[in-house]
């Protein structure tokens, strides 16, 4: 089913100037950043993982994989707590701020932008008046090879 086809409920959340969105249906929870376990080796956008009731969760930063500039104030951001096929995984962003129901049209197709940000990894552009909410086809980014945490996980 094509995003064009029907409506899309997404968790809205900044990272930097930016606003982003994603299924709210991949969505578990939204935790405070807790300190996490580094993990050597790892690449520098995995902060390292956290026991979360008993269940080992790797943590990404998408600032750091998207290569926006490093946050000031690390105790400030939030983690949000995704389902993705079945793997639980954490992603770290500036802040949450709510829930956005996009009809159909309200949903405008990714210009090809030409940067290091793969349009592969966006539904699209979601627009309510003047706000517009870059859609991540998440499931699609935590799978890619450079992330590739479900394959991972699921090995």
């Amino acid at each position: 089913m094509s995003i064009k086809e029907t409506s899309l409920e997404a968790l809205a959340f900044r990272l930097g100037e930016q606003e982003y969105g994603v299924d709210i249906l991949k969505v578990q929870e939204i935790r405070n950043h807790d300190r996490v376990t580094r993990l050597a080796n790892a690449p520098c956008f995995i902060q390292g993982v956290v026991n979360l009731r008993g269940r080992i969760v790797p943590i990404v930063d998408l600032r750091l994989h998207f290569g926006i500039n490093a946050r000031a104030g690390e105790h400030l951001a939030v983690v949000i707590v995704l389902n993705i096929a079945g793997h639980v995984i954490g992603m770290v962003v500036d802040s949450v701020s709510d829930v956005v129901r996009l009809a159909p049209d309200d949903i405008r197709p990714a210009p090809a932008l030409g940067t290091a940000f793969d349009t592969d990894f966006l539904l699209g552009l979601g627009t309510i008046e003047e706000r517009m909410l870059i859609l991540l086809d998440i499931e699609r980014l935590m799978s890619s090879e450079e992330l590739g945490l479900v394959t991972r996980l699921a090995a």
